[in-house]
């Protein structure tokens, strides 16, 4: 294939990492609310060696803090003070206060959304240097608390007596039910969703013992790798694990699902001529991003919208990728998304997913940004796609590319 265009605007990457990502409730970062995990990636993200635990000074800096002059934060359960907090986590960061913040919610995929955001900034010329970070303690705020501490401002009576009151209420319904959902829709049986998340969690024990993982892992104090990997799990061991959803016909259990987790990740992107000026190295280029709509009641199946239309943005096809990231929610989906799109399964996460790794909501768009592009530089890979499924029925999807292999062609 040949040479894509370079073009100055072009949106580039030239540093992306992550925290460990933790067990909820039960590991290691816990006791920690999402202002601290926050800082740990926007310190990290603009140094030299973002693994170190040293107090840095100017020669450590891979860029200035001075430079950054936006930031978006993708975040999903944090209460509306999380826009008070991360703009705290900013400046404890040593980013000073002329840099702008915001957040953003697109549910699973906000993290995603939050670096397609400083992307397009930079594309039209709003910024040169930004950005794009996620993060989620579902530990501080559990999942479950969601609807109660703070119910969907809506006039029930109203909304359920509209001409399409079925499918908004569908918006609602618990994401497991959507995942037996799209099981049942598509015949999919349990063993084979026991046995695609068994071969997550073998696939990330096996990168995560061959050191894969720690490139793009920054400590956050003694912690310094992911804590849900279960190297011992089989697809017996799952099938002995009762289904959640659908008690007596059900295929969706705690074993076949995505983790509930804590984590954040950050990238940062710059104009391709910021990047040259700099003589900094471009490890990405931010190549296309679509979000696509589908019924809320299987909003599992949205990656098989979200992938095409991404790659048609981006004048690629499927056969063209060599990477995909493709969010573990449940196995339903995931399986479901690969087999209905026909994509090689080796392409498929080779380092594992969610349901290995954990699924921190608002991070895991830019921890998937993270994971993919390590994956692209150590294997020598050009395209990657990464996308998931999005709850009340979306799926995001963004196409990158490797610089360096681009170059060497």
């Amino acid at each position: 294939m040949a040479r894509s265009t370079q073009h100055p605007r072009d949106a580039v990457i030239v540093q992306a990492i992550r925290t460990p990502l933790c067990r909820a409730r039960k590991g290691g970062l816990t006791d920690l609310p999402p202002s601290t995990l926050l800082a740990s990636v926007l310190r990290g993200v603009l140094m030299k060696d973002p693994s170190s635990t040293a107090t840095a000074d100017a020669a450590d800096y891979l860029l200035s803090p001075d430079s950054i002059q936006d930031i978006c934060v993708g975040n999903v359960l944090s209460p509306p003070t999380a826009a008070v907090s991360f703009r705290m986590a900013a400046l404890a960061a040593n980013i000073p206060h002329t840099a702008s913040i915001s957040t953003t919610n697109r549910q699973c995929s906000s993290g995603l959304q939050a670096i397609a955001n400083i992307a397009h900034a930079i594309q039209c010329g709003s910024i040169d240097i930004g950005i794009g970070a996620g993060v989620e303690s579902m530990s501080t705020n559990p999942m479950h608390e969601l609807y109660t501490k703070f119910p969907p401002e809506v006039d029930w009576d109203s909304m359920q007596s509209c001409d399409n009151s079925k499918e908004v209420m569908d918006c609602v319904i618990p994401m497991g039910v959507t995942s037996e959902n799209v099981s049942k829709k598509n015949n999919l049986d349990r063993r084979t969703l026991d046995e695609f998340a068994a071969l997550s969690h073998q696939k990330a024990a096996r990168a995560q013992s061959m050191g894969k993982f720690q490139s793009e892992i920054v400590p956050v104090g003694n912690i310094n790798k992911d804590d849900g990997i279960r190297p011992t799990t089989t697809a017996d061991k799952l099938a002995k694990l009762k289904p959640v959803f659908d008690k007596k016909n059900g295929s969706t259990t705690a074993g076949n699902s995505s983790q509930l987790t804590d984590g954040a990740a950050a990238v940062l992107l710059m104009s391709r001529e910021e990047a040259m000026k700099r003589r900094l190295p471009i490890i990405g280029v931010w190549k296309s991003f679509a979000v696509e709509g589908v019924p809320p009641k299987i909003m599992g199946v949205g990656p098989v919208y979200a992938i095409p239309s991404a790659l048609q943005k981006a004048s690629l096809r499927k056969e063209d990728v060599d990477v995909y990231e493709i969010n573990e929610a449940f196995a339903s989906q995931c399986y479901y998304s690969i087999q209905s799109l026909k994509l090689d399964e080796a392409k498929v996460n080779p380092n594992g997913g969610a349901i290995a790794l954990g699924h921190p909501l608002g991070c895991t768009g830019a921890r998937m940004v993270v994971s993919i592009l390590n994956e692209m530089k150590r294997e020598n890979k050009r395209f990657g796609v990464v996308s998931m499924c999005v709850g009340t029925g979306m799926g995001a999807a963004a196409v990158l590319e490797m610089e360096d292999m681009r170059s060497a062609l």
